[in-house]
């Protein structure tokens, strides 16, 4: 959920505190070097170490949820299902819609996106799949294992000026063959409007991350990262700047 501020050009995104599932989760992690834990913070005060951690959408299915603002603001995507607008390409939207984000700027992350190489793209790039060492025997209280080490590719954006980076972690598909890159924002949680330092998180609270225009940017660097993890996430970027543009 969000509020939007049309006067002052803001979106306040109102993340959940208390929430341990989901795709917003408060961890407890260093912002580089390492995925970190879920945090109870109903009974753990917040810290400096603490962290929001947003798988981040771009899309909505139409039928399954009215939760997008833009309903009506619809494409066809990769996988052939009518989306609507939803999360990221909600803000963008009203970014422009407000002049904070020019028509010649999308023009310019859409030509970037048309100019990445398929055959370069996170998912088929030879350079981010998943290792597996060979098997070495292991005992284990007298039980026989094979072991094994298996790691995963993880990218890690920084964006300048901001206590905020994107993290592409790089899974195998459950159900089929192949990688699955998967987005996250992540922040600190002293970037949200609330001082929440030295205390625990009261029920069901939230606090308000602000988008405006000194950090827009980082909605644009975003797109232009979903651009490049996958071909359906290409096409679905691309679909979603006509959108907007029309």
């Amino acid at each position: 959920m969000f509020t939007l501020n049309e006067q002052n050009k803001q979106i306040s995104v109102h993340i959940p505190l208390t929430t341990t599932r989901g795709k917003i989760r408060i961890k407890e992690r260093s912002l580089l070097n390492e995925c970190g834990v879920p945090v109870a913070t109903r009974q753990t005060k917040f810290s400096q170490k603490h962290h929001v951690e947003w798988q981040i959408g771009y899309d909505l299915v139409i039928g399954k949820s009215q939760e997008s603002t833009l309903i009506d603001k619809t494409f066809i995507g990769a996988n052939g299902k009518n989306k609507a607008l939803y999360e990221l390409s909600e803000y963008l939207y009203y970014f422009y819609l407000w002049n904070v984000i020019t028509k010649e700027k999308l023009r310019e992350i859409k030509e970037f996106i048309e100019g990445t190489d398929d055959k370069l793209l996170i998912d088929v790039n030879n350079e981010y799949n998943i290792l597996k060492s060979p098997f070495i025997e292991k005992s284990l209280f007298g039980i026989n294992f094979k072991y094994a080490e298996i790691k995963y590719p993880l990218l890690v954006h920084t964006f300048k000026n901001y206590g905020i980076i994107t993290e592409i972690v790089i899974r195998g598909k459950q159900r089929a063959v192949g990688v699955m890159p998967m987005l996250y924002l992540c922040f600190p949680v002293t970037e949200l409007r609330t001082n929440l330092l030295g205390r625990t998180a009261a029920t069901k609270e939230t606090a308000d991350f602000v988008f405006d225009a000194n950090n827009v940017e980082v909605l644009l660097d975003i797109i232009k990262i979903f651009g490049v993890m996958s071909s359906a996430h290409k096409h679905d970027m691309l679909e979603i700047i006509n959108v907007i543009m029309k």
